[in-house]
């Protein structure tokens, strides 16, 4: 079920509600009584995080995209270099 954020315009009063989506709309602020309790719009709550499932599965034909890595990076330092003799 998701967490829905409101507040109250009339005491300022902010809640986190678990509600199911086909759940009615609060409207009634239980702090003051007021009709002004309204649903805010907040970020998602989930993350990404780790490498992607579509960089080991996907990339490369379905091989291993971190052995393709260290190939690639001596390559790097060596084009950039300059000598200052």
């Amino acid at each position: 079920m998701p967490i829905y954020a409101y507040k109250c315009s009339a005491c300022g009063h902010a809640q986190d509600v678990l509600q199911k989506m086909s759940d009615p709309v609060l409207t009634v602020c239980p702090e003051c009584g007021a009709s002004a309790y309204e649903k805010q719009v907040t970020a998602a709550g989930f993350q990404l995080k780790g490498s992607g499932w579509y960089v080991t599965d996907f990339r490369n034909g379905g091989g291993n995209a971190s052995a393709a890595a260290p190939a690639a990076a001596p390559a790097a330092p060596a084009a950039g270099s300059t000598s200052s003799t």
